[in-house]
């Protein structure tokens, strides 16, 4: 369903989120899942840092975490950690609630971190289009410091995305003289590993 307001670009917004958002208190709302519990945000700690990867569409989940997270009066939850979001798009003027996440970094800049990779507009340090895996190596020390210190890191996006940034961080772990497949055990069995591909 498509929400009643006017969309300058309507390809550009993503019908269920903006439904959702445009919704007003009382609105009937028939909604099903979430089918597994893998891309839940834990709210069991809310001073945690949470690492999100996302291609295209596959920002909408981030952007309700980073609505529960800022937005939200929830009186059992009250974030105080720290929400990292890398949003890899072809272009600018594909970048998904842009603006949203951009105000974030004004109102709550010890608390959200927001890196976009534009691969057809910006290029990776060897030269080739910039993906989000070129943007996780970039920032690879801080987010293995992170990790161990108990962060989640979620995917969400094309199922193609996953070769490029497993193969990066393999690369990364190698590099500083880890194992990625201890480390990815260890991580998926702390429950710090989210992935939703499609």
């Amino acid at each position: 369903m498509i929400p009643k307001q006017e969309r300058k670009i309507p390809s550009k917004n993503g019908v269920c989120s903006n439904f959702l958002c445009d919704s007003k208190p009382g609105d009937k709302i028939k909604i099903t899942g979430p089918s597994g519990k893998i891309m839940l945000l834990p709210e069991d700690d809310p001073n945690a840092t949470h690492i999100m990867i996302a291609t295209g569409t596959g920002v909408a989940p981030y952007r309700g975490y980073l609505r529960r997270m800022f937005m939200e009066s929830v009186p059992t939850f009250k974030f105080g950690g720290l929400a990292w979001l890398f949003l890899g798009v072809a272009n600018s003027d594909s970048l998904l609630y842009d603006d949203e996440f951009t105000k974030y970094l004004k109102d709550y800049p010890e608390n959200f971190r927001y890196d976009r990779a534009l691969s057809r507009e910006e290029k990776n340090r060897n030269g080739g289009k910039m993906y989000v895996q070129d943007k996780i190596e970039e920032y690879s020390d801080e987010i293995f410091k992170l990790l161990d210190n108990g962060a989640h890191i979620y995917f969400c996006g094309l199922k193609g995305m996953m070769p490029g940034i497993q193969e990066t961080l393999k690369r990364v772990a190698e590099n500083r003289g880890e194992s990625w497949e201890e480390k990815l055990s260890q991580l998926k069995k702390n429950k710090q590993w989210h992935v939703e591909v499609y």
